[in-house]
């Protein structure tokens, strides 16, 4: 059997992209391992998975996984690739998609040269991202081996935690993030966010995300970085995020309020595998 699948990338966040609208593969972690090695398989950050819905409100069931085989609720970045990948097979003529994840559902919107996604009403609510803790706060102060860090946890449909930093390119993104990413008080684990705002409508961002480590660029991560921010009183409704990847564009009004994020998708190449 052939596996037809697409590399991808959202500002060099890459992924491997799946249609399991039209063909019939079983996904497991060993499977996801082989095919995310850089040297030996295809290479990539995540896995996605574009499926028929088990929502009737829906038009695909869009599955994560990560590159060590876990599945991860959300990711922004590769719902603005699944969108065009959809419309590259042929498998949707809608420029607005309704997508049914693990962290709750994304519309995204095809424009002409990017894609926008709603990704979701953010919360800081313990419970929801989930965030161990008897004393509910905006920020907490996190004990690691190699010191104190002060942490605001955001939930994007999936964990985070965004550190401020006056340098984001002296970040000890590697330590500290492994660290982080698997504390004690993020039971589930955690994408871990280090933010620098420069000024009220930029910020630059480096990202250790959960099961993969530091990558290119990441969506939620960006929205979770403004949502802290703005949390925080440093910056406004609309805010320029800079990644090591590129840049997108981050809207949220407020509590209450869907985060909306736009950016580039791009689609590398497509191939088979023998399976």
């Amino acid at each position: 059997m052939h596996l037809h699948f697409a590399k991808m990338h959202g500002l060099g966040n890459d992924f491997m992209v799946i249609d399991r609208v039209t063909q019939d593969v079983q996904i497991d972690p060993e499977r996801i391992c082989a095919w995310a090695d850089r040297k030996t398989g295809i290479g990539f950050d995540q896995l996605l998975l574009l499926d028929v819905p088990t929502k009737p409100e829906a038009d695909f069931w869009y599955r994560i996984y990560n590159a060590d085989g876990s599945e991860a609720e959300q990711c922004g970045n590769g719902a603005r690739c699944v969108t065009t990948f959809a419309h590259a097979r042929n498998l949707t003529t809608k420029n607005e998609l309704h997508l049914q994840t693990q962290g709750g559902g994304i519309i995204t919107r095809k424009l002409s040269d990017r894609v926008q996604a709603e990704m979701c009403v953010p919360s800081i609510e313990p419970a929801n991202i989930p965030f161990s803790t008897d004393e509910p706060a905006l920020s907490y102060i996190l004990d690691t081996p190699g010191g104190e860090r002060e942490v605001t946890p955001v939930s994007i449909g999936n964990p985070h935690g965004v550190l401020f930093v006056d340098n984001v390119i002296a970040a000890p993104v590697e330590e500290v993030g492994a660290m982080l990413t698997a504390h004690a008080r993020f039971p589930e684990g955690a994408n871990i966010g280090f933010c620098q705002v420069v000024d009220s409508g930029f910020l630059r961002l480096r990202v250790f995300e959960r099961g993969v480590g530091e990558t290119r660029a990441c969506g939620t991560g960006a929205c979770a970085a403004v949502v802290a921010s703005r949390l925080h009183d440093r910056v406004g409704k609309h805010v320029k995020v800079s990644l090591p990847g590129g840049k997108v564009h981050i809207t949220w009004q407020g509590p209450g309020s869907i985060v909306t994020m736009t950016g580039p998708s791009t689609l590398v190449y497509e191939g088979s595998i023998v399976l």
